[in-house]
């Protein structure tokens, strides 16, 4: 099952089927990304552009970036 994470600008889709846990998410962005809570992706704590960076570095592309259509 697919995940969905938005701050109103992007949405963050991650595929737990295609993680590979490589952890370049958390190391990047330990305040966003926490594995150990639920839910685990707290956008609010990063900026739209860190996470567009950091999503882009997804080795295994488990994390995406959907732009949120703006009214």
């Amino acid at each position: 099952m697919n995940k969905r994470y938005s701050n109103g600008e992007i949405t963050i889709l991650w595929q737990p089927k295609l993680c590979q846990h490589a952890g370049v998410c958390v190391r990047m962005l330990p305040n966003v990304y926490r594995p150990t809570e639920s839910p685990w992706v707290r956008m609010e704590l990063a900026s739209t552009r860190e996470l567009i960076e950091q999503v882009a570095k997804c080795p295994s592309g488990a994390l995406s970036i959907v732009e949120n259509k703006k009214e």
